[in-house]
């Protein structure tokens, strides 16, 4: 089975481990189900497999990618539910089993000819989502719409700072938090992603660390350590941030004298659920919203897009395809 996979993990140099070609087809549970893969999409996740982050060196070889569209054996066209859980409450919501996983860290990935999930994990592909921007949503946009519509606590017409402005997150953070009724404030320190961040509909941006005009609502964090001091300045009295990645490391100094002083807010969130996942592709065909798409290359040359993702000059998702 053809297949993009973790061969080895190496922090220092990660995409020497990268495999691309045959492998033998690997074991899953017999009641899964068999998805052929159209398109699959990068995260940082897979960057972090390669490093040994998100992934143990005795699973190698592990196929990488959580997310993928596809279409099933009866024709079903499909997109992957990423998140491998069972339903812990009534709001069915197995990002909160405590033996959860992500597709590519127990279980094979996605970017392969073939992926095996349960049959519980596979949502319905609207005719409206091309293959591409079907695959993009399972990991970066399903991340961005549970940090904005269900942890942030934010309502319309209220304001929200996102750190960072060009990655798969930042972007669909942006354009998720328009199409919800949000003021959108972002920030880079790159000039050029500033004006990316606002030809996506940002209401304003500001170089990283910038004092900002007026204190915001919440913040959407995914950068960590480097920007950690500028979310907490940048809230108002009994803010909140929302937080589901630390990119630039996770030691910053935690100002606790700040947090209970002005009453914040610090909000861990990590994926979706399923119930989320259907709620923001139903908020996508009302609105006409589509992901933004950097590139899109044949699973074969994926190579070429884990090095564009590594030097980190990425505006929105990278993807990858493979031939019905």
């Amino acid at each position: 089975m053809f297949a993009v996979y973790a061969a080895a993990t190496d922090p220092s140099n990660p995409l020497a481990c990268l495999g691309v070609g045959e492998l033998p087809v690997p074991s899953t549970p017999d009641d899964w189900v068999t998805v052929r893969v159209r398109a699959a999409s990068l995260n940082h996740h897979d960057l972090w497999a390669l490093k040994g982050v998100a992934l143990k060196p005795d699973r190698v070889p592990m196929i990488l990618g959580t997310d993928a569209a596809g279409v099933t054996s009866d024709g079903r066209e499909v997109i992957v539910h990423a998140v491998i859980g069972k339903a812990m409450n009534a709001a069915s919501d197995e990002t909160l089993d405590p033996r959860r996983s992500a597709l590519s860290e127990i279980y094979p990935g996605t970017i392969a000819e073939f992926v095996r999930v349960p049959a519980g994990n596979l949502v319905d592909k609207p005719a409206e989502l091309s293959w591409e921007e079907a695959a993009c949503l399972p990991t970066a946009w399903l991340t961005a719409y549970r940090m904005l519509a269900s942890k942030s606590m934010l309502r319309p017409g209220d304001t929200v700072l996102v750190q960072g402005a060009a990655g798969g997150v930042s972007t669909a953070l942006i354009m998720l938090g328009k199409a919800l009724g949000f003021t959108v404030w972002a920030t880079s320190r790159d000039e050029v992603k500033r004006e990316w961040a606002l030809s996506l509909g940002a209401d304003q941006v500001f170089e990283t660390g910038t004092r900002l005009p007026a204190s915001v609502d919440a913040v959407m964090e995914t950068v960590g350590e480097a920007t950690w001091d500028h979310s907490l300045k940048s809230l108002r009295p009994g803010g909140r941030i929302v937080i589901s990645g630390a990119t630039s490391g996770q030691m910053p100094p935690a100002q606790l004298h700040r947090i209970f002083f002005l009453q914040l807010e610090i909000v861990g969130s990590t994926m979706g659920s399923i119930g989320e996942f259907r709620e923001m592709i139903q908020l996508l065909l009302r609105t006409g919203m589509r992901p933004v798409i950097d590139r899109v290359l044949p699973m074969e040359q994926a190579a070429e897009a884990f090095a564009v993702m590594h030097e980190g000059n990425v505006h929105g998702k990278l993807v990858l395809t493979r031939e019905a």
